[in-house]
């Protein structure tokens, strides 16, 4: 595995905006995109080396994105930071000997990001792109309402459930970027949030999506995002259901 820190997305440099790259050593086939959990005020891009790993030796790239944050940072600032990285990457990634093929994913906050990517397209557009050029989107964990930092910090109850342009389900009427969708969240999620996810599912079917495109994974017995970290059988049991996604691109 090659490994390139640091590396930035913007230009002019921008600080809080850079990318880690994982590089398998042989081809890669696939690249996976993904943005850290945190509550959108904390965590980084930074401690994912193992899953990296686990992925490259599978030939699936890695790019670990950094982003801006609360306190500093408002709505919609980390949106249109991940909208750049994606933008960079799609431009960059050979040049780095990653693949083009690239799939959007995070996890709590991050696949709260992934999730707006997918289905909030002006994001992307404003980005030079569209959630088309993107190969699929794994939603770990996320919150498909209004995410709950995004209310404390417009002085609401972080616990109550909106739907406003700040919410993923918020698009999913126009939102049909006809990619495959991974939902994973946990048995013991925060509060409402397996629900939400089931609200999600619901919606999309609602609206006609196809629904051959998810997969929806419940995580038995685990907390939020308990299992990210988990090994099972020496395995990083995140970057399998990574790389059985990225497989099932494949087929």
């Amino acid at each position: 595995m090659k490994i390139y820190p640091d590396a930035h997305y913007t230009d002019p440099w921008l600080p809080g905006r850079e990318i880690d790259l994982f590089v398998p050593e042989g081809r890669c086939r696939h690249t996976v995109m993904w943005m850290h959990g945190g509550g959108l005020e904390a965590g980084s891009r930074k401690g994912f080396d193992g899953i990296a790993a686990q992925l490259c030796a599978e030939g699936i790239g890695f790019a670990s994105v950094e982003y801006r944050m609360y306190p500093d940072a408002k709505f919609p600032d980390f949106l249109v930071d991940c909208a750049q990285a994606a933008a960079w990457l799609k431009a960059n990634a050979k040049r780095y000997g990653l693949s083009d093929r690239i799939v959007i994913g995070g996890s709590s906050a991050g696949a709260y990001i992934s999730m707006m990517l997918c289905f909030a397209r002006q994001y992307l557009n404003d980005a030079g792109l569209q959630p088309e050029d993107f190969d699929g989107y794994i939603f770990d964990a996320a919150q498909p309402t209004t995410h709950y930092n995004v209310l404390k910090y417009r002085g609401m109850d972080p616990r109550l459930c909106r739907v406003d342009e700040a919410a993923p389900l918020y698009y999913v009427d126009s939102a049909r970027p006809g990619r495959p969708l991974s939902i994973i969240y946990a048995e013991n999620d925060i509060p409402a949030r397996p629900q939400q996810n089931d609200l999600l599912v619901a919606t999309l079917r609602h609206f006609e999506y196809d629904m051959s495109l998810v997969s929806v994974t419940n995580m038995p017995g685990y907390g939020h995002c308990g299992y990210d970290e988990a090994k099972k059988d020496g395995r990083f049991i995140l970057a399998d259901m990574i790389a059985e996604f990225v497989d099932r691109l494949d087929r």
